[in-house]
């Protein structure tokens, strides 16, 4: 065996690895990265929550490079999305506040998919991410049905967080259609998804 055959060996039995380990969708290729376009507009809830927490929405972070996509991210990753979705109970926020579009971290044990994603983008700037690689994204589901998730930028392309399923995934492998997410540059700020790209998004189901 050469070196050359040697190291896709290498490289094979680690994906394979941590694919096995649970929770990572290990792609045949890295996963691409989302292309944006202009400003759009902020999502309601994210509006009332900034009101609420005004310093969580006004934050420039220094560090707009994507975060380099190591085995022991992709286990921290892996970590927080499986201990989040088992912490929380999913709850309506009709049911919880009496009130629709209500996005909260969800201190109780109980929210909706905007309130997963709040608490996994918490947990994951407490050990170091930059906020510039944690994106709240709003998403289509294929039933046509709003929904959000969590968006970590890579050097290996945009990867997924979401509540209804553990594993961690290419972004265009989710089904879904990407509507619009949070500024890399100002937490407060959100751009869209640019269409001409949905094709490209399939389905691993």
């Amino acid at each position: 065996m050469n070196s050359s055959t040697m190291a896709r060996g290498l490289r094979a039995c680690v994906a394979a690895g941590l694919a096995m380990a649970g929770g990572w969708v290990a792609p045949a290729l890295a996963a691409g990265a989302m292309a944006t376009g202009g400003f759009t507009s902020q999502p309601i809830g994210h509006y009332d929550f900034c009101k609420l927490n005004p310093g969580e929405c006004s934050i420039r972070p220094a560090d707009l490079a994507p975060a380099i996509l190591t085995d022991g991210l992709m286990r921290k990753l892996v970590n927080v999305t499986t201990r989040v979705n088992a912490a929380v109970k999913p709850m309506s926020d009709m049911d919880v506040y009496g009130k629709d579009e209500v996005w909260a971290y969800p201190d109780k044990g109980v929210g909706d998919c905007e309130d997963y994603v709040l608490e996994k983008r918490r947990q994951l700037a407490r050990i170091g991410m930059s906020l510039a690689d944690l994106l709240i994204t709003v998403v289509r589901k294929p039933d046509g049905e709003g929904h959000a998730v969590l968006t970590v930028r890579t050097d290996r392309g945009d990867y997924v967080l979401d509540n209804l399923n553990d594993k961690i995934k290419p972004w265009d492998q989710t089904g879904y259609r990407f509507l619009k997410r949070q500024a890399i540059d100002n937490t407060g700020r959100w751009v869209s998804i640019r269409d001409d790209q949905q094709v490209l998004v399939g389905s691993v189901e």
